[in-house]
This record gives C-alpha cells, structure tokens and sequence, in this order.
C-alpha cells in the first residue's frame, strides 16, 4: 500500500519547501552567510511541528534537492547530498519526538524536540560524509571534523533556531493558527 497524503499536509509541505527556497536566498542577498545562519533549517524544523514524520522527511528531503536545482546553492555533490540526509532526519524527529509529547510544558517539549533533531541530524549529516569518504574517490571529508566544522561554524543558526522557532511557535499558538 502506498502512502497518501492529505491535501492539506501536501498544501504545508509545499508552503515549507518554498520557504526553504526562499529564505537562503534572501539571507545570501543580503550577504549573512547561509553556513553561519543556517535559514534552510528553520522552515525544515518548523515543518516537523505541523506534519507528520513521512512528510516532514519529504520536505527535509526535497528542500535542499530543489534549491540546489533552482537555484545553485548548496552545491548538488557534496552539500546537497548531505543535506538532504540531515534535514530529513531534522524534520521527521521534530515531528516524531513532537508526537510523543516527551514533556508537559509546551515550550521545554519544543525545545526538546529542537535539540534531538539537530543531534539527529548531524549524526546523519556525519553518516553521510563517512560513506561518502569511503565510497567516493576525491572525497577529501572526514565524519568527526566536518560535523564539529559544521556546528562550530553554525552556532549562530543553532542559537537563532533555539529561540527564534519556540518564539514563533507561541506567537502562531496565540493567533490560534498553530496548537500543539
């Protein structure tokens, strides 16, 4: 049996597809370095908070495929690849730890939820670099230092996604627009 989508999640998954499109662009405009703020994982995060685990992977997956297609940035071979196992593992662990509930107060479980996605996903991200080390002659990366390079160099987006999504959440929960 293959698996259906509602129309309204395929209608999110869009929505946060475009958004990770969009928003490095705008960052990389105005020269704010997308490594250092890492906006392609905000609306990949957020997207765990309002689909189910198999599309939130979808949109982590797709995101980084489709902006390196359209628009050249990250680089399909290596970032990309690595990308696009990353933020599916951000995305669906958001929504699968999201619907364990794994804490009472709302804003602590977000953060949670935050913190063992990005564990998640740099677990994959080094994953991904080791194989590809392994199996692909010129691959000059190594697991251990790309994934410290990575979270040394994006402490800034790591900080920004830790109070800017929780932050927004609430704002979007007091609208009534998102309830959790």
């Amino acid at each position: 049996m293959k698996p259906t989508f509602k129309p309204v999640e395929l209608t999110k998954a869009a929505f946060f597809i475009a958004m990770g499109i969009v928003l490095p662009m705008g960052f990389h405009f105005f020269q704010m370095g997308g490594p250092v703020f890492l906006p392609m994982h905000i609306p990949v995060l957020l997207s765990g908070f309002f689909l189910s685990p198999l599309p939130a992977l979808m949109v982590g997956l797709l995101t980084p495929l489709l902006s390196s297609i359209l628009t050249g940035m990250p680089p399909i071979f290596p970032m990309a690849v690595i990308m696009m196992a990353e933020l599916a593992a951000y995305a669906s662990l958001v929504s699968l730890s999201r619907q364990r509930r794994l804490v009472e107060n709302r804003n602590l479980s977000q953060i949670i939820c935050l913190l063992i996605a990005m564990l998640g996903g740099r677990i994959a991200a080094g994953l991904v670099v080791f194989i590809l080390s392994v199996t692909v002659a010129g691959i000059k990366l190594s697991a251990v230092p790309y994934i410290i390079g990575a979270v040394a160099k994006g402490l800034p987006g790591i900080i920004l996604q830790l109070i800017f999504i929780p932050s927004l959440l609430l704002l979007l929960n007091k609208a009534r627009v998102y309830n959790n």
